[in-house]
């Protein structure tokens, strides 16, 4: 799901993005994937469409969702968040980026404020692999370097991941936990922060394996309703049991 508004408010950016960032990022991965992405089926999302384009029957025929937000977190409806986070428990892998550690879903996944600090000064990012075995990390330059790119900062208010696959520097000394994953139900979520609507982050090479990975990593085996109670009566003693 794409935001959408900076594109439509910002000439810059719709110069960076003709189709959006939500357009780059679909096109990338199709590219990114090869032949596999030949398969997929790729559709895209904005926050101006009924339900963000997030229907039930959408939600429910998705197997991963890409997430980027900015401007309008606040405009997100609570249903669809709810719709979502359903869906993840339920199985459904969810690939937040850059400034959607902000937005409504993350924040209810996490249970924290998911602040951080940040300046948009124009500095170098260098994004570090620090679990090289780890699938997102196929392929992917060590380190990755990104010219120039919005910087974040710790402290990063999220729960510790359950594996951190990157972390980043910058060239003003900052770093940040820059890839996270996480299992929320039945669910995988990855957190990954390169991509603000200033840059062209999602048009580089790197970031693109980088999404192409946690695509296929977040992918379900299967998937169903969130996880619920199940009363289980004790089973009946076997006969001549003692």
């Amino acid at each position: 799901m794409g935001e959408n508004v900076h594109e439509q408010r910002e000439e810059p950016v719709r110069e960076r993005y003709p189709d959006g960032m939500h357009g780059a990022i679909a096109a990338g991965l199709a590219a990114t994937l090869g032949d596999l992405g030949a398969q997929a089926r790729l559709r895209t999302a904005t926050l101006q469409e009924p339900e963000h384009g997030l229907s039930e029957k959408v939600l429910a025929e998705t197997d991963v969702l890409t997430w980027w937000g900015h401007a309008a977190h606040d405009e997100v409806s609570d249903e669809v968040v709810a719709r979502v986070r359903d869906r993840v428990l339920g199985g459904m892998g969810l690939l937040v980026l850059h400034s959607g550690h902000y937005s409504k879903i993350f924040r209810a996944l996490m249970g924290t404020t998911c602040t951080l600090t940040w300046r948009d000064a124009r500095e170098r990012e260098l994004v570090w692999t620090v679990a090289p075995s780890h699938p997102i990390a196929a392929g992917v330059p060590q380190p990755l370097v990104i010219g120039e790119q919005e910087t974040y900062g710790e402290p990063f208010d999220i729960p510790a991941p359950d594996e951190l696959v990157f972390i980043s520097s910058f060239s003003g000394g900052e770093v940040f936990r820059s890839g996270c994953c996480y299992t929320r139900g039945r669910g995988r979520v990855f957190y990954f922060s390169p991509g603000d609507q200033n840059y062209p982050v999602y048009h580089h090479p790197g970031v693109l394996r980088v999404l192409a990975n946690a695509v296929l990593w977040a992918a379900p085996a299967q998937t169903g309703p969130p996880p619920g109670n199940v009363n289980v009566p004790v089973p009946p003693a076997s006969a001549g049991a003692r």
